[in-house]
């Protein structure tokens, strides 16, 4: 099992990580979220975030909005491409569920290409392993 830890090193904080995420990276856009992306060979991917008050004036509701997305990070970091994420919530995220804000992430992570794909759901059963069954 992985660890599902949250640690210092996993995160984008200072204002010059920010910048340069902003200023180099890739950008990808939703309605309710925008990513921004800087791929970086040289460490774990790290996860920063932008939610102002114009997306909720209330802390609680901006807190709620960070604390869906660094989770979803936490069970994702070790499937994800080495770099900087940040993410920045537009005021549509407030009007969001947990579950719609994870798959709003997931979408966006898929665009950058930084998440694979989900295996296509088939209707055909997977091939048997068994050398005898269907000859």
């Amino acid at each position: 099992m992985t660890s599902q830890c949250f640690p210092r090193s996993a995160r984008v904080r200072t204002r010059a990580d920010f910048d340069r995420v902003f200023g180099d990276g890739r950008r990808t856009g939703l309605p309710v979220l925008a990513l921004h992306w800087r791929p970086d060979d040289t460490i774990a991917p790290r996860l920063g975030l932008a939610v102002s008050r114009k997306v909720d004036p209330h802390a609680v509701g901006r807190n709620r909005i960070k604390r869906q997305l660094r989770d979803e990070f936490r069970r994702i970091r070790t499937s994800l491409a080495p770099g900087d994420y940040v993410v920045v919530a537009r005021p549509g995220a407030a009007k969001q569920s947990g579950l719609e804000l994870r798959a709003a992430f997931h979408d966006l992570l898929r665009r950058a290409r930084a998440l694979p794909a989900p295996a296509p759901a088939g209707t055909m059963p997977p091939p048997s392993s068994d050398p005898s069954a269907g000859a």
